[in-house]
């Protein structure tokens, strides 16, 4: 699943490590997401989306990303 967390982590100036202790993973964890290495669980998608205040929609991009509407 691709992801814009690298993107809402420059935009709040935080480290992959900065991040993982807000949200109580570690940085490797993290990194794996970011890297589309590994799919966080939903209840870690919407602590990720709350942190940074945005819908999970925004963060996370099902399939490739241009899906239609």
């Amino acid at each position: 699943m691709k992801n814009r967390i690298k993107v809402y982590r420059a935009m709040h100036d935080l480290t992959q490590e900065g991040l993982a202790n807000e949200l109580g993973v570690t940085r490797q964890t993290i990194l794996a997401i970011e890297k589309g290495k590994y799919d966080p669980s939903l209840d870690l998608a919407f602590k990720i989306a709350r942190f940074f205040g945005v819908a999970i929609e925004e963060i996370f991009l099902y399939g490739d990303g241009t899906e239609q509407k």
